[in-house]
């Protein structure tokens, strides 16, 4: 039997594991040759052939998730929200203040996703390399295989462009082990390489992939989901981070070869554009996605599952169905089920790439997802952690249920009773709870556990656990304890992921949460952002070369964009003053994105792509003032400073650092700037 050199086999079954440190691992010689097989013994079998491709999606588990424990995933948590285990609140303020990396307290954290993606990217490399050897798969399961193979792989070099920047791109075929360890050590490419690679590689496996999944492989990758990516590595290549920016031109590799383009070229944004046109287009022509939106409900006296909310009238959109108005759906719950669990990955056609329900593997602590963060948004009375908190900022930016926006001056300074129930006709409050949190829009109530929210707790046994109207008073029992970590430092939790029957305790369980990593409201508002950077026409041709799109500032292909999310949303769409004023717009499309995907693992990289990180993450967190308690509730209202959780922004922390044994092994590599280079 033939053998080949470079192809590390024998630890292809789930479950197993590789333990890697460097990217320089992937050329690893003696690492290749101790567990070698046979070639044929591998890839002609079709068992073993699918568990290697299995491992390969293994690689976006741990520090690759996207929505997750804060051990693995601390973007999720930027000027939006915040967490509060590790010493009360010390791991998140040393994460905000850029001290992770070789030399600083927290060096342990978050540093696996750049081993994890090159050990990923080479398995799939070697898979894509023999699979078309295998005897019995199909010849169009070994199409599907293969590009199943190549979507992981760009969508893990486009997980380390995001974090890392620039990044070595690895030989396709398998590096000559035959060569020199110098000839080995590979440098970074150019930031437009890396996009250009990723959506080269993705156009191709969006021709290989399948358009839909069944229940079993909701999880694989589709041509929408290659498509999707593509037009995110475009995006990302466009946007002020990566497009002109001469704040980076000492981002080099050792030859002195500026990585991040020093040259603003307007085009590249006509191409996030066309890449984002061609999934709406695959999504419309073929039905494969849209919002996904509840319909109206009506004579129900289910308080976890209540009556639609109306927004308040609006002469054009309370007279249309969806899209093009509210009048038939339920803008509460439409947004609410997409992250709760209330769905299943397939009932979902919002979702265009998942990793399905992420949760807790085998008991590992770095592999806990989406599940395991409710958990830790849960009160205490309900078995949770109690310890993730949103910023006051972000509380704030919620728009009132017309549309316009909260203003705190104006807020009866007030708590909803009895008598008042006809001032906030727009939510289902109880009693008790602060005025500024009444009458906001829909997407506030899914996303926000402002002090006097309801966890209902449909699972627990017992009626005394269910339906818990809490409050972060302190000396309440979710309120702020000294001596323990378990409460919420800005006194304002988080709801989203939360279903009414979650419950940690009493016998209750929590619903199965699945991992929204790309859905179809970013493509919307990824093409609208798009096109509102253009000045010129561009001729682009579609992904497969079938037509080609005329890509222009188009107020009405922006609306496109747009209006369907404040549609689903129930807030009016922007006014034709907002859309032919490309700042205003952008303005706005910024805050919308920043309400949309609240809680997502969003905000952290789109503040970096649009260089407003300085501003913004570097603003000092506030939240309620957690020392008040019932007695002193107006006071507790009154805006603090978290002393404890407090932030800046420093160059360094646009990326990430690469890691110190990463820069001893690979003489090639540098440091992105501002983090310490070790020569």
């Amino acid at each position: 039997m033939k053998t080949r050199k470079y192809i590390l086999l024998g630890m292809v079954m789930a479950g197993l594991s590789l333990s890697v440190t460097s990217c320089t691992d992937y050329m690893d010689m003696q690492r290749y040759f101790k567990d070698q097989q046979s070639e044929d013994h591998i890839f002609e079998n079709k068992d073993n052939t699918l568990q290697w491709l299995s491992y390969c999606y293994s690689a976006l588990q741990g520090d690759n998730l996207e929505i997750a424990h804060s051990d693995v995933c601390p973007t999720n948590y930027s000027d939006d929200m915040v967490f509060n285990e590790g010493n009360n609140g010390e791991r998140f303020r040393r994460f905000k203040l850029g001290e992770y990396g070789y030399g600083y307290a927290y060096q342990d954290y978050y540093t696996t996703s750049w081993p994890k993606s090159y050990e990923g990217i080479r398995q799939a490399s070697i898979l894509i390399q023999n699979v078309d050897k295998n005897k019995d798969l199909t010849p169009e399961e070994i199409t599907d295989v293969k590009g199943q193979a190549r979507f992981v792989r760009a969508y893990l070099y486009w997980l380390l462009l995001r974090k890392y920047g620039p990044v070595p791109i690895m030989p396709d075929a398998g590096a000559d082990y035959t060569e020199s360890y110098d000839n080995l050590s590979f440098p970074r490419n150019s930031y437009d390489e890396c996009a250009e690679y990723i959506a080269t590689e993705m156009a191709q496996a969006a021709t290989e992939l399948a358009e839909k999944r069944n229940n079993v492989n909701i999880a694989r990758a589709t041509k929408g989901a290659a498509l999707a990516v593509r037009a995110k590595a475009y995006l990302f290549a466009a946007s002020p981070l990566a497009n002109g920016n001469t704040e980076m031109a000492d981002f080099t590799d050792k030859t002195g070869r500026i990585l991040i383009s020093q040259t603003y070229d307007e085009s590249k944004w006509a191409k996030a554009a066309a890449a984002a046109r061609d999934l709406i287009e695959l999504a419309e022509s073929r039905n494969l996605y849209r919002l996904y939106t509840s319909q109206v409900r009506t004579n129900t006296t289910d308080e976890a599952y209540p009556n639609t909310i109306t927004p308040p009238e609006h002469p054009v959109y309370s007279h249309q169905d969806f899209p093009d108005g509210w009048q038939n759906i339920d803008p509460f719950e439409s947004y609410r089920s997409v992250f709760n669990g209330e769905l299943f990955a397939s009932e979902n056609p919002e979702l265009i790439f998942t990793r399905g329900k992420n949760n807790n593997h085998n008991g590992e602590l770095k592999d806990m997802g989406v599940t395991d963060l409710a958990k830790h948004q849960l009160p205490g009375t309900a078995g949770g952690w109690n310890i993730h908190g949103v910023t006051m900022k972000q509380c704030d930016a919620y728009a009132m249920a017309d549309g316009k926006p909260f203003d705190r001056a104006t807020c009866p300074k007030k708590f909803t009773a009895d008598d008042n129930k006809d001032e906030h006709p727009y939510d289902h409050l109880r009693n008790g709870v602060y005025f500024e949190y009444a009458n906001r829009e829909p997407r506030f109530y899914a996303s926000v556990a402002f002090s006097g929210s309801m966890w209902f707790c449909l699972s627990a046994k017992e009626d005394g656990y269910k339906n818990q109207q809490v409050f972060y008073y302190r000396g309440e029992s979710n309120g702020r304890t000294n001596g323990n970590e378990r409460w919420i430092p800005t006194g304002i939790g988080v709801m989203k992921f939360i279903h009414p029957k979650d419950c940690n305790t009493n016998e209750g369980k929590m619903e199965g949460k699945v991992d929204t990593a790309i859905r179809y409201a970013d493509i919307l508002l990824m093409y609208a952002e798009a096109l509102n950077e253009l000045t010129g026409t561009y001729q682009i041709s579609s992904w497969d070369g079938a037509t080609t799109y005329t890509i222009q500032r188009d107020m009405e292909e922006m609306r496109r964009g747009v209006k369907p999310v404040r549609m689903r949303a129930g807030v009016p769409d922007y006014n034709d003053v907002v859309y032919n004023d490309p700042d205003a717009f952008r303005r706005q499309l910024k805050h919308e994105r920043q309400i949309e995907f609240f809680a997502e693992n969003q905000r952290f990289w789109d503040l970096r792509r649009w260089k407003d990180a300085p501003v913004d993450e570097a603003e000092q967190i506030y939240g309620c003032n957690t020392l008040m308690n019932k007695a002193h509730a107006i006071e507790f209202y009154t805006p603090v400073r978290v002393p404890y959780l407090q932030t800046s922004f420093s160059r360094k922390q646009y990326f990430w650092p690469i890691a110190y044994n990463e820069l001893k092994r690979n003489k090639n590599m540098t440091q992105a700037p501002g983090w310490e280079d070790y020569d």
